[in-house]
């Protein structure tokens, strides 16, 4: 056999051309996912980076709903929401879950009192190995329609290094500039912080679509439904949302109702500011059930992001454009509090740095 013959000088440079151009598209395609070639695009990034602007850094901690614990149980599924969709979480029979409740803000040490909105995010694992992964809120609207505009909302709210607070006119500049704020305005001026996760009640927000065995698609929004019939007492401690939610687990599980809400033709699936009329169609899908909590530093839930774009065959997303965004500043945070493997909290490093005590 005869090697094959030297390359011409042409035809070396025509291959080392190519490699650079190869090269080249894969370093822009890189630069530009990341922002760096359109510095005014909104990306990720930007976004957790704002976020943390905000709060400060906490290594190791979300970068947003910092503050949490973690909670395991079940969903028992009565099947009702079954012709509406082929996700198997909604077969009748039970369903495990671990989630994490959170006090939204990127300041793991913050007073529970400080904000007047709770957090619950679920994680359903079914028998076939998929995942249900959902994030809600104690709040039955969102303030914004758009990732630029919550950017925005966070470029408002960063505190002024003068004074710690955020700046009221810059506030009142973005709301004025933002009337679709005006649903979660209204509901603010009445909201108070809660004394208890478990008497919460928690908004999915944005909507999704079921799909059902046949293909068809069904607009939808859920809630969970507290079925805690005492009120919490309130207290000093400015942790007192665990220590709550540790008591009344020990005495009995702790229930929510998961009520699924069918849109009408024309309701909004892109815009989490407006909520659907009363009147639509509610299908009472079953009851989560947690039956226990362990401290976020040591439980299952720190490893795990709620991304709710996680969804079983059955399950898809809308088109809000919110959930995309949600789910890349998820991942975007996650990787960040990951690769702080020293200061995760409840490692020995960590217990040692001055911001975990």
């Amino acid at each position: 056999m005869h090697a094959p013959p030297p390359l011409s000088g042409s035809r070396m440079f025509l291959r080392f051309a190519l490699i650079a151009v190869v090269l080249l598209v894969a370093v822009l395609a890189l630069g530009y996912v990341g922002g760096l070639l359109t510095p005014q695009r909104l990306t990720a990034q930007r976004l957790v980076n704002q976020l943390q602007a905000n709060a400060g850094v906490f290594p190791g901690y979300r970068r947003n709903h910092a503050k949490g614990v973690c909670v395991a149980g079940y969903f028992d599924s009565n099947g009702q929401a079954q012709p509406y969709s082929a996700a198997e979480v909604f077969a009748a029979g039970r369903t495990p879950v671990v989630g994490r409740f959170a006090v939204p803000g990127g300041n793991p040490y913050a007073p529970d009192s400080s904000v007047p909105i709770r957090s619950m995010a679920l994680r359903f694992t079914q028998a076939n190995g998929q995942q249900w992964r959902t994030g809600m809120n104690s709040m039955p609207v969102f303030p914004v329609a758009t990732p630029q505009a919550f950017f925005e909302q966070l470029q408002a709210q960063q505190p002024d290094p003068s004074t710690h607070k955020p700046n009221p006119a810059k506030l009142g500049a973005f709301f004025a500039a933002h009337p679709e704020t005006a649903a979660f305005l209204a509901w603010v001026k009445t909201a108070k912080p809660s004394a208890s996760y478990a008497t919460e009640s928690y908004w999915s927000l944005n909507a999704f679509e079921f799909v059902d065995a046949n293909g068809e698609r069904h607009a939808v929004r859920w809630r969970m439904v507290s079925e805690a019939s005492d009120a919490a007492i309130g207290s000093s401690d400015p942790d007192y949302l665990d220590a709550d939610l540790a008591q009344r687990l020990a005495q009995n599980p702790q229930r929510w109702r998961l009520i699924v809400t069918l849109a009408n033709p024309g309701d909004p699936t892109n815009d989490a500011t407006k909520a659907w009329p009363a009147d639509r169609r509610e299908i009472d899908a079953g009851t989560l059930v947690l039956t226990s909590t362990e401290p976020q530093e040591s439980g299952e839930c720190r490893d795990i992001n709620y991304d709710p774009t996680v969804l079983p065959h059955g399950i898809e997303i809308s088109d809000d454009p919110l959930l995309p965004a949600r789910s890349a500043a998820y991942a975007t945070s996650y990787l960040r509090r990951t690769s702080e493997e020293a200061h995760l909290p409840g490692t020995a490093a960590a217990a040692n740095k001055p911001e975990a005590k």
